[in-house]
């Protein structure tokens, strides 16, 4: 045979293998585990089961291939308690006591290695504040209330320092998939800044994420109706089915506020006599309230709005959640709000309290 197809030949042959080899294989070895492993993924209504592997010599194995690396939930079959791991097409092994998996040890992944790095620091400032807490209720039940207000102070910026390390983490393994975990802890609406600046310096290759994707999605949705924005019109049915508009509204006054409630709420039922204060003190000057419900039922929708005496425009869709209106302003909890002036600018946000009088008596005072 000549050399050159020889080679040819052998090449083939080695790619061939490698193909076969392509995807994972996880020996799992976990000390007084009996029956099965359980594999499984999280999605917003819970865990969903992804494998099963026979625990045989005290081993279990299991194959498979990933899109790219990402995070999974190891448990013994039966049993509550869950270990995170993070799975990437490579041999990997994790060894362990079954009852003590926050214990385990994975190796053959590059990505839990990246976990551990940085979740063993967050691991040592939990520690930290919860030994802090037990001081500071102690402390409390004795009468020494200054003591006890200090520690609570030190807990605040130990819980606050978790973001820290979060967020350096990221900003230190741009390409890391473990990225996507610590993400949503920070997505919240007042660090919309530091959330667009964290992702754009993501690699892209993590755009594969569904959580990536989401937050890129979100923020670009929150960038919309962000201070400074024109917010976005819409058309709604009042209480007796009749559409308003919202630019009808806000063109006549100098300043209206959006005011996103619904009857169910507690703490909007709560907010709802400063709201009212506000109201009555300002209406004459130039100010209104538009309030939309996230209701579900118009009797429990009308009936708020006569207990609370909210005498301003109302409007609802009654969906509940699947508010169209809730969904363009992005609003995922109740009460909020936000104000505009009589073009439409938005002007602030989550005005709640005091803060809500302040702002509106510095504009029209």
């Amino acid at each position: 045979m000549k050399p050159f197809l020889t080679f040819i030949i052998m090449g083939m042959a080695v790619f061939a293998c490698a193909q076969k080899k392509s995807g994972f294989e996880i020996n799992v070895n976990l000390e007084g585990a009996d029956g099965q492993i359980l594999l499984e993924q999280r999605n917003g209504q819970g865990f969903v089961p992804v494998d099963t592997a026979n625990i045989k010599n005290g081993t279990a194995i299991f194959t498979g291939n990933v899109e790219y690396p990402a995070m999974y939930y190891l448990s013994v079959l039966g049993q509550r308690p869950k270990a995170i791991v993070f799975i990437e097409n490579s041999k990997m092994t994790i060894t362990g006591i079954a009852d003590s998996l926050n214990q385990i040890k994975v190796s053959g992944s590059a990505t839990h290695d990246d976990f551990d790095l940085v979740f063993s620091q967050i691991r040592k400032v939990q520690n930290e504040y919860m030994k802090l807490y037990s001081e500071a209720k102690t402390a409390g039940a004795s009468g020494d209330t200054a003591k006890s207000n200090r520690l609570i102070r030190q807990i605040e910026e130990l819980y606050n320092s978790i973001g820290i390390i979060q967020e350096d983490f990221i900003k230190e393994h741009p390409s890391s998939f473990v990225v996507p975990y610590f993400l949503p802890d920070i997505r919240d609406e007042q660090n919309l800044e530091k959330l667009d600046g964290l992702l754009n310096v993501l690699d892209p290759k993590l755009d594969v994420v569904p959580t990536i994707a989401s937050l890129k999605e979100r923020v670009g949705a929150l960038k919309k109706v962000a201070i400074g924005q024109i917010a976005p019109d819409f058309t709604m049915n009042d209480q007796e089915g009749k559409p308003v508009k919202f630019s009808d509204i806000y063109s006549k006054n100098k300043v209206t506020m959006l005011d996103f409630w619904a009857g169910w709420c507690g703490p909007c039922r709560r907010e709802s006599p400063n709201i009212v204060a506000v109201y009555n003190d300002y209406k004459d000057k130039g100010f209104t309230v538009f309030g939309v419900s996230l209701d579900r039922t118009k009797e429990s929708w009308l009936k708020a709005i006569a207990d609370d005496g909210l005498t301003w425009t109302h409007v609802s869709d009654l969906a509940y959640w699947n508010s169209a209106v809730a969904k363009t302003y992005q609003i995922h909890s109740i009460p909020a709000n936000l104000l505009v002036d009589k073009n439409g600018k938005i002007i602030a946000k989550n005005q709640l309290g005091e803060d809500l009088r302040k702002t509106v008596s510095k504009i029209l005072d």
